[in-house]
């Protein structure tokens, strides 16, 4: 069918819970298929041949990849339903920044794991966080969007929940709420959100799922801020 909307995804992954929570935003009628991430299908390879990796959305056939790229392209398409971007332009380019920002600037929060670059992530995760605490415009409306959940929002809000939880397994805390205060509150309304709610993993099995995978985690996380340096 021309219009037939495939989410190609796996569980647990923030990445994959930006675009369901986006889909479902939307009220958009998809068929998700789960990935083996350890036998990866014809279909995934085929579709994102670049990076091979989820999330992947095919639409009419078309294959789209990278979390925040589909976001923007359900935005595009589909923009008469819950709008996730702002209409002025100015707007706009501000949840395009923030959005940029966060993309940059999480890699830092894997590190938390351990390892030799975890002090360093540590101080970086702080001032990522002190930045949006006082750069950005989170305090003035409920969310980075304004009164309804936006780009920004999905970004940085679903990383958010995965942060505590870093957090917890590597007994430490950076993110608190007497720090920084307008973050916090609007994360407790983000994670509030019904369809944020039933889309974003288990905290006990997602827990789990960490714990079993941090040391490749921190390997994954270092070898992408070499490349990222080079």
């Amino acid at each position: 069918m021309e219009d037939e909307v495939k989410f190609i995804g796996a569980s647990p992954s923030p990445f994959n819970s930006r675009v369901e929570i986006a889909l479902k935003i939307k009220a958009i009628k998809y068929e998700f298929i789960k990935e083996d991430l350890l036998n990866k299908s014809d279909l995934l390879l085929q579709s994102n041949p670049v990076h091979k990796k989820i999330p992947v959305l095919v639409h009419g056939g078309k294959p789209i990849s990278e979390s925040m790229i589909i976001l923007e392209y359900i935005d595009e398409t589909w923009p008469e339903i819950n709008p996730l971007r702002p209409k002025d332009p100015y707007e706009r380019s501000v949840a395009r920044f923030w959005t940029k920002f966060v993309e940059e600037k999480s890699l830092c929060m894997w590190l938390l794991f351990g390892g030799k670059g975890q002090e360093k992530a540590k101080k970086d995760c702080y001032n990522m966080l002190k930045t949006l605490e006082e750069q950005s415009n989170i305090g003035e409306n409920a969310f980075f969007g304004g009164d309804n959940i936006g780009l920004t929002d999905l970004a940085f809000g679903v990383l958010a929940y995965w942060l505590e939880i870093v957090e917890d397994i590597a007994k430490l805390k950076i993110f608190d709420a007497e720090t920084f205060p307008r973050l916090h509150s609007w994360k407790c309304k983000f994670l509030e959100v019904p369809v944020i709610k039933e889309s974003l993993p288990n905290r006990d099995e997602l827990t789990v799922f960490l714990e079993g995978r941090k040391d490749w985690i921190i390997a994954k996380a270092e070898s992408l801020q070499v490349s990222a340096r080079s």
